[in-house]
């Protein structure tokens, strides 16, 4: 879970708050609030697990280290849920990149705004914004598909149907690929925010 701002146009700030399935990409929560807020963080946390029907137990929420998430009602939170936390390391800004990435990607947006004029404004753009980046947005990190297949279990046959159109083009014009019949890209087995230092023989276990 990340917390980021966005100004107003007086003096101020609104502040979103994000959880993103790091996996899929997929935003499973998000908020705006007037204020950095431990009792609002803790309100996300609890309706978003019980509107994803997650079982807690496997869930795991890593967050940057401000306040709100580092307070005491959160992580009482956490573990009543049975949720296990952990935090972005001391002074290491792009210790969540998932995050950041999304982050980025709202923020070079062409209609994202300099700042907005109110609350519901900054929620309305909030709103388009995670309905097209779940749905519409192909992630180059999962294989070009969008969170939302991944998500939700259509990864596989959205592969499948893609690979039966590349042997389609395949077979009509084979003098256009050069060494082989393309093939869509797989989605990567695992994924971690700081990767074990046996990355590469985990990671093949998982493919076997």
């Amino acid at each position: 879970m990340e917390l980021g701002y966005h100004q107003t146009q007086g003096r101020g700030e609104y502040y979103l708050y994000v959880i993103l399935d790091v996996y899929s990409r997929y935003v499973v929560g998000w908020m705006v609030a007037p204020r950095e807020s431990a009792e609002l963080a803790k309100k996300l946390i609890a309706e978003t697990v019980r509107k994803q029907e997650a079982d807690p137990s496997m869930l795991t929420i890593h967050a940057d280290r401000g306040s709100s998430m580092k307070s005491k009602c959160v992580a009482m939170l956490l573990a009543d849920l049975g949720v296990t936390k952990t935090h972005s390391r001391p002074y290491t800004s792009n210790d969540n990149p998932f995050s950041e990435s999304q982050f980025k990607t709202m923020k070079y947006r062409p209609d994202f705004p300099a700042r907005s004029g109110c609350i519901e404004d900054a929620r309305a753009f909030c709103g388009g914004f995670f309905d097209w980046y779940n749905q519409e947005h192909h992630h180059s990190g999962i294989a070009l598909l969008t969170p939302e297949m991944v998500h939700y279990g259509l990864a596989e046959e959205v592969r499948l149907n893609r690979n039966v159109t590349l042997e389609r083009a395949y077979q009509q014009h084979p003098e256009r690929f050069v060494r082989k019949m393309p093939e869509a890209p797989r989605l990567p087995a695992a994924v971690w925010i700081n990767p074990p230092a046996n990355t590469s023989k985990t990671l093949q276990l998982l493919n076997n």
